[in-house]
């Protein structure tokens, strides 16, 4: 385990509108408030796009990714973390629930995955920490550096 301690900073409580595109807009919104390390939660809907539901194979390196179209409304709630890339832009990986009619499916919401009429989404920044995300060779992830 690789760890490391900050405090919380501002707070940012925001409502997505109908098309707006998750992940890709709340990284945009992290780049102009200057936001480096957050932890990110959403409620709402989902009304297309697709998610990563695990790896085809969990033994290959790197994974083949099941991608699992969202082509009808989904209910979702959903976690991520923030941290910035190599470059030194902010990147957020979120995962959520999404359900519809009984049926649930759980995964990474890829970009331009996009909200039906309102998500709701509370960003807490974290303060002190140097995390970024860094390139892994062997999974073809980058993975949170602490």
């Amino acid at each position: 385990m690789k760890a490391t301690e900050g405090t919380i900073g501002r707070v940012f409580v925001i409502r997505l509108e109908d098309g707006d595109k998750v992940p890709d807009c709340l990284e945009e919104y992290a780049v102009d408030k200057g936001i480096k390390a957050a932890v990110v939660t959403i409620i709402g809907g989902i009304g297309e796009g697709s998610i990563i539901t695990g790896p085809r194979h969990s033994e290959e390196m790197p994974p083949d990714p099941i991608i699992t179209p969202v082509d009808e409304v989904h209910e979702v709630v959903g976690a991520g973390v923030i941290a910035l890339d190599d470059k030194g832009q902010p990147k957020l990986h979120l995962h959520g629930s999404l359900g519809r009619n009984g049926q649930t499916y759980a995964g990474c919401l890829r970009p331009g995955v996009k909200t039906w009429l309102v998500g709701e989404v509370i960003i807490c920044e974290i303060l002190g920490v140097k995390s970024r995300r860094v390139f892994d060779q062997k999974s073809g992830f980058s993975l949170l550096e602490p």
